[in-house]
């Protein structure tokens, strides 16, 4: 039997995606890291979701003061 390994990801299946931006609403992730996610090294994911709570508070700041 071969064993898949588990990738963490930060994923919160609410896929919806900022087209200016190319952000997902939902994790934070952009477009061209989603699509390489699984490819990415452990090291590589986790700068990535280290970054995504600060990225995602800017995000919805920014819509704020637009809105």
């Amino acid at each position: 039997m071969i064993e898949t390994p588990i990738i963490e990801t930060p994923c919160v299946k609410i896929c919806t995606l900022d087209a200016g931006r190319r952000l997902c609403l939902g994790c934070g992730r952009t477009v061209e890291e989603i699509a390489q996610w699984s490819v990415l090294s452990t090291a590589q994911r986790r700068r990535i979701m280290e970054a995504l709570a600060e990225r995602l508070a800017t995000f919805k700041t920014s819509q704020k003061r637009a809105g």
